[in-house]
């Protein structure tokens, strides 16, 4: 799977609207969302092909085409052609030149993800929707984010009621494309009947996509009880900064950290992610070979 093939989760659905444009990253590559007049989300590369001004701060035509705010040249989304020039009205049809970058999209299990790759096949849709969703933006790397995730989670998240500890119930493992792995976890305080109680009570479950980092999360107790059903999407952004989007099923359980304790990940010993790493290159090289 080559990066441009990669389907990114870069904002929750409720972002994303056609009152106005939204900004958004995919490394160093700005990508301007919207919705059309049908509702569909749009995503052009957020640079005007006149003066490169970035489309995100023009406006949203009532057709569901998106205008440029510096000299008012208006872009289908679907295709990124340009469709008018103010002033110009009487032009039938504007050479293909004078087109913006457009990117796949598609919507589901409310988020937005977007494909570098126009010609990318869409992904196999999730359905369930997460009620409860925010966003953050971490100054650190995706990859550094995504292995301190694997390491230890509670550097980037923190369950209320739950003490993640250094000990797995299974090693980081393949399984139908994702890198899955049981982390033992602790209840906080005192828990009835605590004579009784096993040593690790909880685990934490990840699933983990090898190419983005996105990640669910289950919670479950020694009985198998769900406690918390989660997804945590970080996207690389600009200047070293990873942006985090996520839903959870239960109302203020989860936190995502919007910042990460320097000291700690500095003396953080790598250990899942490590072998996180060849899995995902192996994975990787894979599709690519499949791909080809």
């Amino acid at each position: 799977m080559g990066d441009g093939a990669i389907w990114w989760a870069v904002a929750r659905s409720e972002e994303v609207t056609a009152k106005r444009p939204l900004a958004i990253d995919i490394g160093n590559q700005p990508v301007v969302l919207w919705r059309d007049a049908t509702g569909s989300p749009r995503a052009l590369e957020d640079r005007c092909p006149h003066r490169r001004a970035p489309l995100s701060l023009g406006c949203i035509k009532p057709d569901g085409m998106i205008q440029c705010g510096y000299h008012g040249w208006i872009y289908d989304g679907e295709t990124g052609r340009l469709k008018e020039i103010p002033n110009l009205k009487d032009q039938p049809k504007f050479p293909p030149v004078y087109r913006a970058l457009a990117f796949a999209v598609t919507e589901s299990a409310g988020f937005v993800r977007v494909c570098l790759d126009a010609k990318a096949p869409a992904p196999i849709a999730a359905t369930t929707v997460l009620p409860m969703s925010d966003s953050v933006h971490v100054a650190l790397d995706h990859t550094q984010y995504v292995a301190a995730l694997f390491d230890d989670p509670g550097l980037v998240m923190a369950i209320r009621g739950v003490r993640f500890t250094a000990y797995l119930m299974s090693e980081l493992r393949e399984e139908r494309g994702r890198l899955v792995m049981e982390r033992s976890c602790q209840w906080r305080g005192l828990h009835w009947p605590a004579p009784f109680s096993p040593e690790f009570p909880a685990t934490l479950l990840t699933a983990t996509d090898p190419a983005t980092g996105e990640t669910e999360l289950t919670l479950r107790d020694a009985n198998f009880k769900t406690h918390l059903h989660a997804m945590i999407a970080p996207v690389p952004s600009a200047r070293g900064v990873t942006a985090v989007r996520w839903r959870a099923d239960r109302p203020k359980r989860l936190t995502v950290r919007d910042s990460i304790d320097a000291g700690a990940l500095r003396t953080l010993r790598p250990s899942a992610s490590l072998h996180g790493a060849d899995l995902r290159a192996a994975l990787l090289a894979s599709d690519a070979a499949h791909a080809a």
